[in-house]
């Protein structure tokens, strides 16, 4: 199993799948719009403008399991991100990502990399670094800025 034989839902509800992103360098961040770590969105943001034409996608699942910091419909958690941050990258709709309702491709990404906590994923803005061919590559604290992840991204574009 690879991290493409998963789909993940739309903020319209429509399946994707991940195979999709095939070929691209993929950064999987859980996030919320009421957290410490939410002004991450504008150096995210600024990744995504450096190197999408080279090949990365950053795939950003709203998570509202850590102090209820992500409330609001996908919609209004869209508007509010596009409107304050203006990002342009894919937003889906909002997942568990511990638990026994988490999501599966949340449950495949810990399996890779469980990180210092084991498999449980400790906050909002934990981040999964995936290459170009599905493996998962590193994971990244929500206290590890898009700035300071930025060398591993350039390493494997």
């Amino acid at each position: 199993m690879t991290i493409y034989d998963f789909s993940v839902k739309a903020r319209d509800g429509n399946d994707v799948p991940l195979k999709n992103y095939e070929g691209k360098v993929l950064l999987i961040v859980n996030t919320a719009t009421g957290c410490g770590f939410t002004p991450q969105y504008t150096g995210l943001q600024e990744l995504y403008n450096k190197y999408k034409d080279k090949g990365l996608e950053i795939l950003d699942f709203p998570c509202n399991q850590f102090l209820g910091q992500a409330p609001g419909t996908d919609d209004e958690i869209h508007t509010f991100c596009t409107g304050r941050f203006g990002i342009t990258f894919p937003q889906f709709s909002k997942i568990n990502v511990n638990g026994k309702n988490e999501s599966p491709l949340y449950t495949f990404l810990k399996k890779e990399k469980g990180g210092t906590l084991g498999s449980r994923i400790k906050w909002n803005f934990t981040k999964f670094l995936v290459a170009k061919d599905g493996t998962v590559i590193n994971r990244f604290n929500p206290t590890d800025t898009p700035e300071q992840i930025e060398k591993y991204i350039t390493e494997i574009l």
